[in-house]
């Protein structure tokens, strides 16, 4: 992008920045969300300025970029979390030695990739963002794999009773 685009990129989004805001509260009733919805708008638009640029309503291209990011967020499975008084699970049950064991072994038969991911994540409590660039990849492939390994974890756990 060079400097005429730059400082029509900041010039747009600076004159529409509350009003992006307001609307992405309305969504999403939340301040800090909005902020957020507003950030990932304000990056989406600055990848694609020389597509906002050619259309004719550049305002409706804006609000829509910011929807849809709201409603990415929405599909998200830590937004149907809700926060309660009482805690639903209780403590895990003493288990033996022959337990860790067999989780040790089930690990060990999952692909390297996945097994990496679940122990980066789990055993070393790294967050996605840390596992993704000790991995050298997208944040989005340690959630799917994180999931997919838990997945095939907990299947063979069913299996062995």
């Amino acid at each position: 992008m060079n400097a005429t685009d730059e400082a029509a990129f900041r010039e747009f989004v600076g004159a529409r920045l509350e009003p992006l805001r307001r609307t992405a509260y309305l969504l999403c009733r939340d301040w800090h969300t909005a902020d957020d919805l507003v950030s990932s708008t304000a990056v989406k638009l600055y990848r694609h300025w020389h597509r906002v640029q050619g259309v004719d309503n550049p305002d409706g291209y804006a609000r829509r970029v910011l929807l849809r990011c709201w409603l990415d967020e929405q599909r998200r499975p830590w937004r149907r979390e809700r926060v309660t008084d009482q805690l639903p699970e209780r403590a895990a049950p003493e288990r033996d030695e022959s337990w860790r064991l067999t989780v040790l072994n089930l690990l060990a038969g999952l692909p390297a990739r996945k097994r990496a991911i679940l122990v980066l994540r789990f055993y070393c409590d790294l967050s996605v963002e840390e596992t993704a660039e000790i991995l050298g990849c997208a944040p989005g492939t340690v959630k799917s794999q994180t999931t997919r390994g838990l997945d095939l974890l907990r299947t063979a756990l069913t299996r062995t009773g």
